[in-house]
């Protein structure tokens, strides 16, 4: 797949700026508010796999990075993540309060501080920044290689990495819930493992469809004006 250069306006980064931190910010209360469930599969073998409903959520957010960076440029997704930080890491302990095991306990509830919700509101701020800065330098350095799955199939694989130990490391080492304490390594693994195989069977060949249909819908943009001097 050739790479292509496009020109936006001002008005046409603001307005892609704006409903890509929006689409941020909500993947990622969802996905704190998600990670409060863990769910085990046993295995024919009897082995216990542990992970998060969160697993099949937050993928969608490499995703759209990765497409950023792609059509619009590195400096448009760095600047997605300055604008994202902070609200996500607000709204997520907000919502995670109100809905703490998905049970309403009332606005009340703002009114007591909750240190275990903050502590996975904090992972989720500090796995979120290192995680996609990591992706963002990952894919701008590939993604001028001609086959156009190897940028974000290497950016997953780093990104997810990292964001996914140092989640769970401060979200749950040494916490309050005992059992999240104990298996907070194994439950990272499966959740790498499963952010992976998610990556690549569904969200990489959604990366190329949505490229694709992108990169056509963007082709027949009228031109950017320039401004004689």
């Amino acid at each position: 797949m050739k790479t292509t250069t496009y020109s936006f306006s001002p008005a046409q980064l603001n307005k892609a700026l704006f409903w890509l931190v929006l689409f941020h910010i909500s993947v990622i209360a969802a996905s704190n508010y998600l990670v409060q469930f863990p769910f085990t599969v046993t295995l024919p073998n009897g082995y216990e796999v542990h992970s998060t409903w969160g697993a099949f959520s937050f993928p969608f957010i490499f995703l759209a990075t990765d497409l950023t960076v792609r059509i619009f440029g590195k400096p448009l997704a760095r600047k997605i993540i300055f604008w994202v930080m902070l609200p996500a890491l607000l709204l997520s302990y907000v919502l995670s309060v109100l809905f703490h095991d998905g049970a309403w306990t009332g606005w009340t509830a703002l009114s007591e501080f909750n240190l275990f919700v903050f502590r996975i509101a904090l992972a989720s701020f500090t796995a979120y920044a290192v995680g996609q800065l990591l992706d963002i330098a990952v894919f701008d350095r590939l993604r001028r290689l001609q086959t156009w799955w190897v940028a974000p199939a290497a950016s997953t694989v780093v990104g997810n990495g990292a964001d996914t130990l140092l989640f769970f490391a401060v979200a749950f080492h040494g916490g309050s819930d005992a059992f999240m304490a104990a298996n907070w390594g194994h439950i990272a693994w499966v959740d790498y493992v499963f952010k992976l195989v998610i990556g690549t069977a569904l969200f990489l060949p959604a990366y190329g469809v949505l490229l694709n249909l992108l990169t056509r819908k963007l082709t027949e943009l009228p031109p950017v004006p320039v401004r004689e001097m």
